[in-house]
């Protein structure tokens, strides 16, 4: 497949295109800061743009089959309204370039019901604005027309790839639940052509 990665130079970014070259499909990357990437591979173009700048998006689009975002601030506890300001860009580009498919990377506190009393506090306490940003944009996607899915992981690791991972709509999780970057890669990858999971939101956990 031809791929659009958002998000490329994060942890769970990386891993997504490394897999991805692996497998075979043609990645195309969109980034800031195209000199953060390191990953250099024949299937691999690194475009330098802002994913809150329509032009930029849609010229990365083009050609593509599929988009996988793993948008993310950092470590930071502030959004700076990245996830909500991005959504709209990337939905109205998706639909004018005829690309259908999105696999968007969220986070598990906007699961809180599912995990534990502890972690359900200091989520909230930390992530707070996080958690605003991301219901916002996630708003706008679901009454998108767009294939969507949205995957939840648990705290993320930088553990190897183990395929000993749970993926569902609800997941027994108790204490603080994690799963490696390179879990969630395989998951969203081998989610890229399953129609059941269209319009669905998966929690991802070891």
């Amino acid at each position: 497949m031809k791929l659009l990665v958002l998000g490329p130079t994060g942890g769970l970014g990386r891993q997504i295109i490394a897999q991805s070259v692996e497998l075979g499909h043609h990645v195309t990357v969109l980034a800031r800061d195209p000199a953060k990437l390191s990953a250099r591979h024949e299937h691999l173009k690194c475009m330098k743009g802002n994913v809150l700048r329509a032009s930029d998006v849609e010229a990365a689009l083009d050609g593509q089959d599929a988009v996988i975002s793993a948008l993310g601030v950092g470590s930071s506890r502030r959004s700076f309204n990245l996830i909500e300001g991005a959504m709209p860009v990337i939905v109205n580009a998706m639909k004018r370039q005829g690309v259908r498919r999105l696999i968007f990377t969220s986070g598990i506190s906007l699961k809180l019901a599912q995990v534990s009393l502890p972690l359900r506090l200091l989520l909230r306490l930390m992530l707070w604005d996080q958690i605003r940003d991301k219901k916002a944009g996630e708003e706008i996607l679901r009454d998108s027309a767009i294939d969507w899915t949205l995957i939840y992981p648990t705290i993320l690791t930088d553990g190897p790839r183990t395929g000993e991972y749970r993926v569902g709509e609800h997941l027994e999780l108790s204490g603080f639940p994690k799963v490696s970057r390179a879990d969630v890669a395989d998951v969203i990858l081998k989610l890229l052509t399953d129609s059941e999971s269209v319009h669905r939101d998966l929690v991802v956990s070891s």
